[in-house]
């Protein structure tokens, strides 16, 4: 969204960064024309935010996560790295 010429003069007053800006358009209420972001629902973000963390550990443990969807159904998962071709005597296979 672009910033109006009054919102940068008073980002800089106020030493709020873009950044900033993005973390309550993203994680803020609506109350009217306004995105309200209270310490309340920040601390719900940040558990929110600590539980995708967690996810995405694991994840990279895995080394990738692959889920197989076709339509609005999920049909299978497996880890990226699970899946050889060689091994399942593929033409590339050696026998």
């Amino acid at each position: 969204m672009a910033h109006t010429r009054h919102i940068q003069k008073r980002m800089n007053q106020r030493g709020i960064t873009a950044g900033l800006i993005d973390i309550v358009s993203q994680f803020g209420v609506a109350q009217g024309d306004k995105l309200i972001l209270n310490k309340k629902n920040a601390e719900a973000a940040l558990k929110e935010l600590e539980s995708v963390k967690k996810g995405l550990l694991d994840i990279h443990k895995k080394g990738g996560l692959v889920v197989v969807e076709s339509g609005d159904a999920q049909i299978t998962t497996y880890s990226l790295d699970s899946y050889s071709r060689k091994k399942v005597g593929g033409k590339n296979s050696v026998h």
